[in-house]
């Protein structure tokens, strides 16, 4: 842990680049909130950084979020709708300045990692080092996703009877036809099932609603606030996409909400997808907006 916030808080960034190139090599797939919270693990937060601020986030959270912004300047981190990823210059970053002092102060001068770094293509040399929390929780998360299966998804084959040799006589072919005939139904039968999972996608299981409890939701038309339990909180469900949306028309202002599952608080979700986490923020202009979630993350795009 550093003397202060400043020097916690650049250790937190290497942190971040750390974790994401350990996900290079492991194949694991992490959201922006277990990235943080894997970072925040590390390096834990101080008395001072762990005050909650308004909206029940700690300082030390909003700042490493903040922060954030300044590997992105650099071209060492990129921030995307699916999630943070490490580019190459992220990843020579984390051999170019090794350790963390080094580290603020190239970030904070913005200067570029030295041409003759190359792109590192294995892990430092750890004998046995074990997974993070973060890498085992999204490592099980891509286990245990259900798949559809090759056979599933095929392509419908062409009857070989359409590709036979020219028929020979008129009565060899009434007789083909004829018999070719069973056969062609019983193709088109199968059909519309084999179109349908060719269309299928990949499914996760779900919970049976999703509501985004928050200080709007009288003004979507429920009786009170923070009541994940009535119909106007609720979000429907895309089966295509394998997302839920709720789009609402806003008066301008500062708004706050977590995502609540089953019409109750016992499993909720916060900012960063993290579980009982600290409330999703909205400053809005007032108009339509649409909120979707993302059971496999936890995530949500505000659109």
């Amino acid at each position: 842990m550093g003397a202060n916030t400043a020097e916690n808080t650049n250790l937190r960034l290497k942190a971040v680049l750390d974790i994401l190139a350990e996900s290079v090599w492991s194949g694991a797939t992490l959201n922006a909130g277990e990235v943080l919270a894997e970072a925040i693990v590390r390096v834990p937060f101080n008395d001072h950084e762990a005050e909650l601020l308004s909206g029940g986030i700690p300082r030390g959270h909003k700042t490493l979020t903040s922060a954030s912004a300044k590997l992105v300047k650099a071209g060492w981190l990129v921030k995307g709708r699916s999630g943070w990823t490490i580019p190459e210059d992220g990843l020579r970053a984390t051999v170019a300045f090794p350790d963390a002092e080094a580290f603020g102060a190239a970030l904070d001068a913005g200067t570029p990692v030295p041409a003759d770094v190359a792109v590192p293509t294995a892990p430092p040399a750890k004998p046995q080092a074990k997974k993070t929390a973060a890498t085992k929780r999204a490592a099980a998360k891509k286990a245990t996703a259900p798949t559809v299966a090759a056979t599933d998804v095929a392509e419908p084959k062409v009857a070989a009877a359409k590709v036979s040799a020219p028929r020979a006589k008129a009565t060899t072919a009434k007789a083909s036809s004829a018999a070719a005939a069973p056969a062609a139904k019983k193709s088109a039968r199968k059909a519309p099932a084999k179109a349908a999972a060719a269309s299928a996608v990949e499914t996760l299981p779900q919970p049976d609603a999703v509501a985004i409890a928050g200080d709007f939701n009288k003004i979507l038309g429920a009786p009170e606030d923070w009541a994940p339990q009535y119909d106007e909180a609720q979000m429907e469900f895309n089966p295509l996409v394998q997302v839920w949306t709720l789009t609402a028309e806003l008066p301008a202002g500062f708004y706050t909400y977590k995502i609540a599952l089953n019409r109750s608080w016992d499993e909720n979700y916060g900012a960063f997808g993290a579980r009982d986490g600290a409330n999703h923020e909205l400053n809005h202009d007032g108009g339509p907006v649409t909120i979707t979630y993302s059971h496999a993350t936890r995530d949500i795009v505000v659109g």
